[in-house]
């Protein structure tokens, strides 16, 4: 999980201090950093996807929020001990959780 974790945060990292130091042009001599890079990096993207290169930005902050909420689900899921498998398993009747499951509802219901 710690892998994950890093495999998601270092690019999140990476891209979020690129966008802000190229945006505000703090270059430190760097020309990746600069707003003139920022700028043609924005324009090229906007041509690929068909967009003007103003709507590029949004559509990347929407993106990372989307990858973000992912990211917490599978740890929260992870951390209550809930597997795909396991909900699988439950939805479709077979396995030790449908079971479980059936058990409990028949020693609730009144006989």
């Amino acid at each position: 999980m710690k892998w994950f974790i890093a495999l998601w945060a270092a690019p999140m990292a990476l891209i979020c201090s690129w966008y802000t130091l190229s945006y505000y042009d703090l270059n430190f001599g760097l020309t990746f950093l600069s707003r003139d890079l920022h700028d043609l990096v924005f324009i090229v993207y906007g041509n690929i996807l068909g967009v003007p290169p103003e709507d590029v930005p949004p559509m990347v902050f929407k993106a990372i929020l989307v990858d973000t909420a992912l990211v917490v689900a599978i740890l929260l899921l992870r951390r209550k001990g809930y597997t795909l498998m396991s909900g699988i398993k439950a939805l479709f009747g077979r396995g030790r959780a449908a079971r479980e499951l059936k058990t409990t509802d028949s020693a609730a219901a009144p006989e």
